[in-house]
C-alpha cells in the first residue's frame, strides 16, 4: 500500500531529525564516516520507521525481521536511529567511540542493542544475511532479512558469491540494498573500478533488481513493498543517492568519506540541514 502524504511528512521529518544527529554526534565523537551515513539516511528511516517488524523493547525477539549493515562504517548513522527507536538512551552517543562507550566507530552485535551483527569488515554483510534468510527457511520462522551494502563495497568477491547462492537458493526472504552514491574513499567508483551495470549483474544471477531515487520516501516505499512482494527470488534495490546529503559543504565531495567537524563547520552543517529540510516541507 503507497506510503500515503502524511506518512511521507512524517518520514521526511525524522529524517531530519537523525541527520542532525548525525552532525552533532560526529562533532562531539571527532569524526566518523559522515558522508555516507547522510547518503543512507533515508532507507534507514523508511525501514526502521515504517517497515521492519521489530520490537525495541525485545531486541533478541526471534521472529523480529533483521537488518545488517554491510557497510558497517555507517555505523554513527545507524546508531543515530537505533538510539531514537528507542534500542538504547540516545544521550549514549555524546561518548560515541571514545574509552568505555559501547559504541565503536562500526557497531558491535555484542555490546548494541538492536544490531544483528557485527559489520565493517566490507564485502561480508550480504552473506551474513544469506545465512540467516536461509535460516529462516530452514527453522520455519516468517521473518525478513534486509540488508545495506555500500557500492564500493561490490568490488568485494564475497558480494558476488552471496548473491549467486541467494539466487540459486531463490531467497524470496531476503531484500538487498546499494547505496548508490557513486564515491568510495579514493573517489568515483567508476574510475576506480567498473561496478555498472550493477542491476543487471544481479539479474543474471538470479535476482530481481530495482533503481530508485533513494532520498524519495515515495520511491523507496514502493520499492521495500514490490520487494515483499516478490516470490522465488531475492530483491535488490539500487538506491541512487548523494554522499552527504543534505549537507552543502559535503554533497557529492569523496573527501567527506571521513570527516572531523569543528564548531564552526557543524554550525554550518546544521544551518544547512535546516534549509534543506524547511525548503523540502514547506
Amino acid at each position: 500500500m503507497p506510503l500515503t502524504r502524511e506518512e511521507i511528512r512524517g518520514l521526511t521529518k525524522k529524517a531530519w531529525d537523525i541527520r542532525r544527529a548525525i552532525i552533532e554526534t560526529t562533532f562531539t565523537c571527532g569524526g566518523s564516516h559522515i558522508g555516507g551515513s547522510l547518503s543512507q539516511t533515508d532507507v534507514l528511516v523508511a525501514l526502521y520507521y515504517r517497515y521492519l517488524n521489530i520490537d525495541p523493547a525485545r531486541p533478541g525477539w526471534e521472529d523480529r525481521d533483521r537488518f545488517i549493515l554491510s557497510k558497517g562504517h555507517g555505523g554513527i548513522g545507524w546508531a543515530s536511529v537505533l538510539g531514537d527507536r528507542g534500542y538504547f538512551d540516545k544521550a549514549l552517543l555524546k561518548d560515541f567511540n571514545k574509552t568505555g562507550s559501547p559504541f565503536g566507530m562500526h557497531l558491535d552485535s555484542l555490546k548494541v542493542k538492536g544490531c544483528d551483527a557485527s559489520t565493517g569488515s566490507l564485502g561480508h554483510g550480504l552473506a551474513i544475511a544469506v545465512g540467516l534468510a536461509i535460516g529462516a527457511r530452514l527453522t520455519g520462522k516468517g521473518f525478513r532479512t534486509y540488508v545495506m551494502m555500500g557500492d564500493g563495497e561490490l568490488c568485494e568477491g564475497t558480494i558476488w558469491e552471496a548473491a549467486i547462492l541467494a539466487g540459486h537458493r531463490k531467497l524470496d526472504n531476503l531484500t538487498a540494498f546499494v547505496d548508490r552514491n557513486g564515491l568510495m574513499i579514493d573517489g568515483p567508483t567508476e574510475q576506480i573500478t567498473t561496478l555498472e551495470p550493477i542491476d543487471e549483474k544481479f539479474k543474471a544471477f538470479g535476482w530481481e533488481a530495482l533503481t530508485i531515487d533513494g532520498h524519495d520516501f515515495a520511491q523507496i516505499g514502493e520499492a521495500i513493498e514490490q520487494a515483499q512482494a516478490v516470490r522465488g527470488k531475492p530483491c535488490v534495490i539500487i538506491c541512487k543517492t548523494v554522499k552527504g546529503k543534505g549537507v552543502d559543504l559535503m554533497e557529492n565531495k569523496a573527501p567527506w568519506h571521513y570527516g572531523g567537524l569543528n564548531s564552526d563547520l557543524r554550525d554550518q552543517a546544521l544551518a544547512s540541514v535546516d534549509r534543506h529540510y524547511r525548503e523540502l516541507l514547506g
